[in-house]
């Protein structure tokens, strides 16, 4: 993998959202540089990528929530003198339930992976985009971002800590040639309310998700054209924009009755 076309690399890549913005900058005909703990699902994918777009893919099979993990990915790229021009930090889990009943690896091991390891990759790939004056971080974060959540406190809380970190870093680059984005889906129809036990809630049976493929244009798009924030869906948007107004107490209750399941 040569300096040449450029090379993109993306967390939580396996399935979802990962997978669909591997297929968009596979189109585009970036080297893709591919991470997932899935060492089976990774493989699929790259052939998958492989035959349609003809071009390099490197996969690693690698879990982020794992303290050394991500410096043994970064060393890694060092090693074989693969530059990343593109940073996709997508990889994140959520977790459904009482704080105060939720395993505590369920806990620490989101901050790990949605906190810990993505301002860990950013900090070891930042420098070298900077010193080249080119380059783009993708932070995926959520709608989860704008309000909190009972019953997943954890997981909201940390995608806030990505939304505040990624504007104040965008503003840090301003002019520096490298763009910070963060990305905000909102519900999308994902294996991530199944891992999360959330299949049956209001959000993910009434309130119809988006799909991936919808969803990874959108944040592809904003990417590409430089904006810091992106929030995919304009019933998304308005929510994320109403909650800037209502009451903190509204808005948590509300946040709480759409997390609840249904029959």
């Amino acid at each position: 993998m040569d300096s040449n076309p450029q090379t993109a690399l993306i967390t939580g890549a396996s399935g979802g959202i990962g997978y669909e913005l591997a297929k968009l900058f596979a189109r585009d005909h970036y080297k893709l540089v591919l991470v997932a703990r899935s060492s089976d699902k990774l493989n699929q994918v790259a052939a998958e990528l492989q035959e349609q777009s003809g071009g390099a893919v490197k996969t690693f099979a690698l879990d982020l929530a794992a303290a050394p993990t991500s410096k043994f990915l970064f060393d890694q790229l060092q090693r074989e003198a693969i530059a990343i021009d593109v940073l996709v930090n997508n990889a994140g889990f959520g977790t459904f339930g009482e704080f105060a009943s939720v395993p505590e690896d369920e806990i620490l091991g989101q901050i790990h992976l949605n906190i810990t390891a993505l301002t860990h990759l950013t900090r070891l790939f930042l420098p070298a985009m900077l010193a080249r004056r080119k380059g783009k971080v993708m932070n995926v974060a959520s709608t989860a971002a704008f309000q909190p959540r009972p019953r997943m406190a954890v997981y909201y809380a940390t995608k806030a800590y990505v939304l505040s970190f990624s504007e104040a870093l965008a503003n840090e680059v301003a002019g520096s040639g490298v763009a910070v984005n963060c990305f905000c889906p909102g519900a999308t129809d994902t294996n991530f309310q199944k891992r999360a036990n959330m299949e049956n809630s209001r959000l993910f049976k009434k309130l119809r998700p988006m799909s991936a493929e919808a969803v990874a244009r959108d944040g592809y798009r904003g990417l590409m054209t430089g904006r810091t924030l992106v929030i995919s869906g304009m019933q998304n948007w308005l929510v994320a924009e109403s909650v800037r107004f209502a009451p903190g107490k509204l808005v948590t209750a509300v946040s709480r009755w759409v997390a609840e399941k249904v029959e």
